[in-house]
């Protein structure tokens, strides 16, 4: 047999009572001011109440709002950017050889086609990550400006950790890592 749930079997009487209501006969009128909210509220309302308050009297800008919109769309500029060197990863670790002067070809194919891949979808990951977390602080009224700064941080240190592990595993890297470059 179920247990009745609060307040089911009361009647409306019992049930004005309980919520310090004034019994139906005695209802106020409208010239009547309404019944004064219960004095002690507690600790954890009083709290929601003053944060709400606290919201309701700074809601984001639309400065903060125009800044944040502009971060991603930087961000999502750098995304597509990105993605093919990620994906052409050997020769983009050729050429960053070559510019540091060290005469040698990369040569650890399979790890940067799979670390590059690697990279695009962690890339990825962090920007659409970055891109939720803005937008519903924006629509949370919620200052967001600082959001797509810290998934860009965020994100690159992930994808530098993707490069880096087929950079560290080309012999000739590792070799001419503490040499001088060539002048």
């Amino acid at each position: 047999m179920d247990r009745p749930q609060y307040g089911e079997y009361a009647s409306p009487e019992e049930q004005r009572a309980r919520a310090g209501l004034p019994p139906l006969e005695q209802t106020p009128t409208a010239s009547a001011p309404p019944p004064a909210p219960p004095a002690a509220l507690s600790p954890r309302h009083t709290q929601q109440q003053a944060h709400v308050a606290t919201q309701a009297r700074r809601p984001a800008g639309r400065a903060d709002r125009l800044i944040a919109m502009v971060l991603l769309g930087i961000g999502l500029v750098n995304v597509l950017t990105s993605i093919p060197g990620f994906l052409q990863l050997s020769d983009s670790l050729d050429q960053s050889l070559k510019m540091l002067g060290v005469d040698a070809d990369f040569s650890n194919f399979q790890a940067a086609r799979v670390w590059g891949v690697i990279a695009v979808v962690a890339l990825m990951a962090g920007y659409a990550t970055t891109l939720w977390l803005t937008v519903r602080r924006i629509r949370a009224g919620r200052s967001a400006w600082w959001v797509p700064l810290l998934g860009f941080v965020a994100t690159m240190v992930l994808v530098s950790v993707c490069i880096s592990v087929p950079m560290f595993g080309d012999p000739a890297f590792v070799s001419n890592l503490g040499t001088p470059p060539a002048g």
